[in-house]
């Protein structure tokens, strides 16, 4: 055996405050010839009362292993015994022990048994400290070593030559500094002294370099323990030593992979969990780390989509993660986000190919290998010293993510196995947050994706309104809102406001926005007024939550939502508006002052509120009023009211001298919005008034003598506005609507004419007769007129109007509008709104849509 060359002390010795093991030490003959504090503690006696005594007198036990021969010589070849034992406490109650007991060699041939007892309670909860409860929880061979009061050895088991390599007989009759020659022996010496002045335990840690391996490091916990005379003076000092190298190896990775579960995998991020990995890794386990994902995985797509067909490689990869002990990673030649090729020769690509790691403790730079074919990476390995290397395959559900890769430059010592299978471990939990934010990015695309088909890619007002619109989609974390809006024309150049927010986020949430806009959009053509039209939405989100609940392989997609509806006509300048649990519009006058409308607020839509009717609020606005419709995410702050928030929106909006979409702009900057944590929806309309020489209205009795002049009034108007090619047409569709009002309607009859991107013919009665479209038989007399309309006409039907009813037709005029790029083609419209057709010539052949199974 050689001696030990260096000792290094890791931790200063510390006191301890709570019991620790019982440390006794016997005679051949079982007679108690040594005591600790420690000892006292656990079963109560003082060394007065056992020192001279039998161990029988505390530990039955023991004295009946030293009665039997032949266990006692087996404890004598194998250096001791362990067990546990019942030893009762002196004030009565049993302790259930841990016993060890371990044989102590001196000069010649004399021998002492060495007993340590501790509580198995105290063990498993963790208040026992030291090297003892090391080498309990590790299994770990004990050393042990008894020194006089003057620090000479006195006795030593035979565990401790093969903790440090020196023989007995150099030990015994010697000081540290003698035996054990080294800076840090001083200090082991004075933590013995000071437990010798005191009379407490002591641990602490040391490293140490046997002379016979001198680059292979141990760590040693030693705990030093006073031995007492029946008077309380001290014998001796006894040092229980532990071999814990591979437990602080333990230890070492335990902290690094209780690192890693805080810092990574706490985002939805790919791009942030992979630089959290490399970060985790730095310093920790390499001078540099790398991580690098096959290049769709960032985007959520599936990690093979994209390689190569001969190889089976992706054909890039993009660097998500870098970090480095030195600033500005000189280590790397690309940055993050940039796509990093991969060499079919490199170790990357047969770690992508195999999904085996590789590990090169010294890596080979020579002419020949791959790194010599690989020049920019050589070039980085030259400059920065890097001399070990660890690839380790990102893999989660079948599915190769990508690679990450640990280089040490500054630490001198190499990788070896166990800080391969770190890194596995490390890599394996990371892979499992990179694979979930893979799929949440891939959900979270779809999402964005359906939603962004479902809302509408341009706002169309017509003459009604000019509008712009803002949408942010909330954050990775949050997930993708249910916000929509929408500018729906009407018949009579009105146009519906639609704003809602579906509760929830994801792609459900999308799905159902989806949904609940074709809803409104079909109401809307029912042309039902705000509260009717919100009082049908309700009931059709209570109906799809039903079926949804219905369904018990899915979750709920329904869970509820907020709408304001309003309608706006260019004609009489007035807003009829309602909403279900939606905040209220803003209102920006001429002058720029803004207000909110007193709006009945109405229950949610599908929370089974139903029994109060939804309220409805007519308002005139001024040409050029501005109104403003949002999301909550827009106003709400957590730092104020939500009222705070509304009123920042109308400062913000008074702004003059912006276009709407600059003014969008300008709002979405200047708020402190809820964003991230939720959507902001924003949509901005000016209103627009019809100049009073585009309408032209008469009232008429109803008599049936009235339906010429009607004729030849409407005939007389649209040759004054130079339409003189939809005269005849109009003609017959004034005739047909008079005469059905006559017949089926009551009251007195009024006929409007409006010109602006369609031409609208507009008789109005006070019945509540719906007209019905029918397909009369041959012998029919009567039941063809409206079907005759259908077919002159771009599109027809019929609304609930004060009073009574409303029958309207439109057709097309012979060229654009000058607001044809603010059209929106209604619900079944057979051609764009504002396309040309020859004068006079009738759409036959070719069913209306919005009429369509309508029978009169």
């Amino acid at each position: 055996m050689t001696t030990t060359q260096q000792t290094e002390l890791i931790e200063p010795p510390k006191p301890r405050d709570i019991s620790d093991a019982a440390i006794a030490m016997f005679d051949r003959q079982g007679t108690v010839i040594g005591w600790t504090q420690s000892a006292q503690r656990l079963v109560g006696y003082r060394a007065e009362d056992v020192l001279g005594r039998s161990a029988a007198f505390v530990l039955p036990s023991f004295e009946e292993v030293l009665g039997e021969s032949a266990f006692a010589e087996q404890c004598r070849a194998r250096g001791g015994w362990s067990g546990t034992a019942a030893v009762r406490h002196r004030d009565g109650h049993t302790l259930n022990l841990s016993l060890r007991i371990s044989l102590l060699r001196g000069r010649g041939t004399t021998l002492r048994w060495l007993v340590s007892l501790t509580d198995m309670d105290a063990l498993s909860s963790g208040r026992i400290n030291g090297s003892v409860r090391q080498s309990l929880l590790i299994r770990a061979p004990v050393g042990i070593v008894v020194h006089s009061p003057q620090l000479l050895c006195t006795w030593v088991n035979d565990v401790m030559e093969r903790h440090d390599g020196i023989p007995r007989d150099r030990r015994l009759g010697r000081r540290l500094t003698d035996s054990m020659p080294g800076f840090e022996t001083g200090g082991l010496g004075a933590a013995m002294r000071q437990v010798l002045e005191s009379g407490t335990t002591m641990v602490h840690e040391y490293r140490a370099w046997p002379a016979d391996d001198p680059r292979r490091e141990h760590t040693f916990s030693a705990s030093f323990f006073c031995l007492q005379d029946a008077k309380g003076r001290p014998l001796g000092v006894c040092s229980v030593i532990v071999d814990v190298t591979g437990s602080q190896g333990v230890c070492e990775r335990r902290a690094v992979l209780n690192e890693a579960s805080t810092r990574i995998g706490n985002t939805l991020d790919v791009g942030q969990t992979g630089q959290e990995l490399a970060d985790v890794a730095v310093p920790l386990l390499a001078d540099y780390a790398i991580v690098d994902l096959a290049d769709s995985v960032p985007f959520g797509e599936e990690p093979s989509a994209r390689n190569d067909t001969t190889s089976g490689l992706p054909r890039a990869c993009r660097r998500v993660g870098l970090a480095s002990i030195h600033p500005g990673v000189p280590e790397s030649w690309w940055a993050r986000g940039e796509p990093v090729p991969v060499s079919p020769a490199s170790p990357f690509a047969g770690v992508l190919r195999t999904g085996r790691s590789h590990l090169e403790p010294v890596l080979d730079t020579s002419p020949g290998t791959w790194i010599d074919r690989d020049p920019c990476r050589a070039e980085k390995v030259r400059e920065n010293g890097v001399h070990s290397l660890m690839v380790v395959p990102i893999r989660a559900r079948h599915s190769m993510l990508g690679m990450a890769v640990f280089a040490r430059t500054e630490n001198p010592v190499p990788f070896q196995e166990d800080d391969l299978l770190l890194a596995e471990e490390l890599v394996s939990r990371a892979a499992l947050s990179l694979d979930n934010a893979r799929q949440y990015a891939r959900e979270r695309s779809a999402a964005l994706a359906l939603q962004r088909n479902l809302l509408p890619h341009r706002l169309r007002g017509g003459v009604a309104v000019e509008a712009a619109s803002r949408y942010l989609p909330a954050d990775m974390d949050a997930g993708v809102g249910g916000d929509w809006f929408d500018v729906i024309p009407l018949s009579g150049a009105r146009v519906a406001l639609v704003v809602g927010d579906v509760i929830g986020h994801g792609i459900n949430a999308a799905a159902t926005m989806g949904r609940l806009r074709t809803a409104v959009h079909t109401l809307a053509d029912m042309e039902l007024p705000p509260d009717e039209l919100l009082a049908h939405l309700d009931d059709t989100v209570r109906r799809l939550t039903e079926e949804d609940a219905d369904a018990s392989d899915q979750p709920p997609a329904v869970v509820g939502a907020t709408c304001l509806y309003a309608v706006y006509d260019p004609v009489t300048r007035k807003c009829t508006m309602a909403r279900a649990g939606h905040l209220p519009p803003a209102i920006i006058d001429p002058q720029g002052r803004f207000a909110f409308p007193d709006l009945p607020t109405g229950a949610p839509l599908g929370l089974g509120l139903g029994l109060v009717p939804f309220g409805a609020v007519e308002v005139e606005l001024p040409e050029g009023s501005l109104l403003a419709f949002y999301t909550d995410g827009l106003v709400e702050s957590r730092d104020d009211d939500i009222e705070v928030g509304m009123r920042r929106l109308g400062a913000a909006l008074t702004r003059s001298g912006l276009s709407l979409d600059d003014l969008c702009s300008s709002v979405i900057e200047t708020l402190p919005t809820q964003a991230p944590s939720d959507d902001v929806t924003l949509l901005l309309v000016r209103t627009r008034t019809l100049d009073a020489a585009q309408i032209a209205s008469w009232d008429f009795p109803a008599d049936p003598t009235v339906v010429r002049t009607a004729r030849h009034i409407a005939a007389r108007q649209l040759r004054e506005w130079g339409l003189d090619h939809l005269v005849p047409n109009t003609e017959l569709i004034v005739s047909e609507l008079v005469t059905n009002a006559i017949r089926h309607g009551a009251g007195p009859l009024r006929l409007r004419l409006i010109q602006h991107q369609v031409l609208t013919c507009e008789v109005f009665d006070s019945g509540s007769c719906h007209p019905r479209l029918r397909h009369a038989r041959i012998v029919d007399e009567n039941g063809r007129g409206l079907f005759m309309i259908a077919q002159l006409c771009h599109r027809w039907g019929f609304r609930s109007a004060t009073g009574g009813k409303l029958v309207w037709v439109d057709q097309d005029l012979p060229c654009a509008p000058s607001h044809a790029d603010d059209v929106r083609p209604g619900a079944g419209a057979r051609r764009p709104t504002g396309s040309c057709r020859p004068p006079g010539s009738p759409a036959a052949g070719r069913p209306p849509a919005s009429g369509r199974g309508m029978t009169q």
